[in-house]
């Protein structure tokens, strides 16, 4: 589904990524982990358009995407959901979803597409007239997914959905995010809490210094050594 070819990029002057290279199979799960400031959001950046990279290429279905503007590339099916959730505060939930689906590819659909999104989060269709505002840390994080899946995504990639939430809320969201791998979605996710967002993907990247330093099967990734001291505290 998506081939990232040796891609380099730059904040100004100052390089971030070096030589970046990975695939994602469609209907997998694939974690991207690694510490703070790793290189793990810019490479989201990248790939979502809105930062260009200075050299390297990346293939969605076969199609060059890497100097496409970030509407395009939504266009083509790829959903980035930031970190800190970006809602529209002063409006509602249900205004929010509504954004969500902007494009004129999804606008027809909108309706359809929010009576799925309450099917995912029940607990916002209980409350689709409140300001985004008022809901909870977990509630806020259901409604940025939400809106990001809003356009039926092919690739889906999440910085962070489980950052803040409580131990149950967090593994909630990952469990969401089975579902809807398991309803067709393929996933890309940032997580903090490695060892859970492991055990949820089918496959893993770790980025170091703005390179992928190690790759595998999650469950391999899971019992490398240098990962468990690194990163695991074992």
């Amino acid at each position: 589904m998506l081939k990232v070819n040796h891609i380099e990029a730059y904040y100004g002057r100052i390089q971030v990524l070096w030589d970046v290279s990975f695939t994602i199979e469609e209907g997998e799960i694939v974690a991207l982990v690694g510490a703070n400031g790793a290189g793990k959001s810019t490479t989201l950046h990248v790939i979502s358009g809105l930062l260009p990279p200075r050299s390297g290429t990346i293939e969605f279905f076969g199609q060059h995407i890497e100097t496409k503007a970030p509407q395009q590339i939504i266009a083509q099916g790829i959903s980035y959901i930031p970190e800190g959730r970006r809602l529209f505060p002063d409006m509602t939930i249900q205004e929010n979803l509504e954004l969500g689906a902007y494009m004129r590819m999804a606008w027809g659909k909108r309706k359809n597409r929010i009576e799925k999104v309450y099917e995912v989060f029940p607990t916002l269709k209980a409350r689709s007239k409140q300001l985004a505002k008022t809901l909870s840390g977990g509630e806020q994080q259901m409604l940025s997914i939400g809106r990001g899946i809003m356009t039926t995504p092919k690739l889906c990639m999440l910085d962070e959905a489980s950052y803040g939430l409580s131990p149950l809320m967090a593994k909630n969201i990952l469990t969401v995010m089975k579902n809807l791998r398991d309803e067709g979605m393929t996933l890309l996710l940032i997580e903090q809490n490695i060892k859970a967002v492991l055990e949820a993907a089918d496959r893993a990247y770790v980025m170091e210094n703005g390179r992928i330093a190690l790759e595998g099967t999650s469950e391999s990734v899971l019992k490398n050594e240098h990962v468990k001291t690194a990163y695991l505290g074992l």
